[in-house]
């Protein structure tokens, strides 16, 4: 992840000129190239596609949209672009933004997001992870799928690790999953996965 802004954006700034632009998202003004990856998109394409299988098997109102923003804070310049979304179609009806733009407000409509780890590993389990159980999202995965967190986040030695964040109140509590682990999720609770499924061949 760089840090690219020569000066300050603000969120119209942001959508003016890097909605539609996968490598970029804003914190506090600043443009950020996410800087993806093949290895990065497989990952996060192969998780998409079990999670909406579950979604059409489990007839559920929700969907992955194709793209999505999420504006967590009206009085902050960030602009958060996961690598999944899951959004609740029935409230989107409430979404200020969504009829004219594909940007997300409100916590109330997602359901869960997903971010697939890179370079930018301290912003996935650290201050994401403030801004999403702010915004109330009851799920939040870190897909670490090659163990570069640290110490702190994955333990030790380090490997590739599945974090699922589940909200209580206003925090998260996180259980870590492995290779060869089956991952447990409150949300979907019959889902079949592990991490050795999504990871590149």
């Amino acid at each position: 992840m760089t840090y690219i802004s020569p000066k300050t954006l603000t969120f119209e700034d942001f959508l003016c000129q890097y909605q539609d632009n996968p490598r970029y998202e804003l914190a506090d003004g600043e443009l950020i190239d996410m800087e993806p990856t093949g290895p990065h998109e497989t990952v996060s394409g192969k998780l998409a596609t079990q999670i909406g299988i579950y979604l059409v098997a489990e007839q559920l109102p929700w969907f992955i949209p194709r793209t999505c923003l999420i504006y967590p804070f009206a009085d902050t310049a960030t602009v958060r672009r996961p690598d999944i979304v899951v959004l609740d179609e029935t409230v989107l009806d409430c979404e200020p933004l969504w009829q004219r733009e594909p940007v997300i407000t409100l916590g109330r409509s997602i359901k869960l997001v997903v971010e697939v780890v890179s370079t930018n590993w301290e912003t996935d389990y650290a201050r994401k992870l403030e801004e999403y159980a702010l915004l109330g999202i009851p799920e939040y995965w870190i897909v670490d799928y090659r163990g570069l967190g640290g110490v702190a986040f994955i333990g030790k030695p380090k490997q590739p690790t599945f974090t699922v964040c589940h909200l209580v109140e206003d925090s998260y509590t996180q259980q870590k999953y492995r290779l060869n682990q089956s991952i447990n999720s409150l949300l979907l609770p019959s889902l079949q996965l592990r991490l050795d499924d999504i990871l590149p061949r």
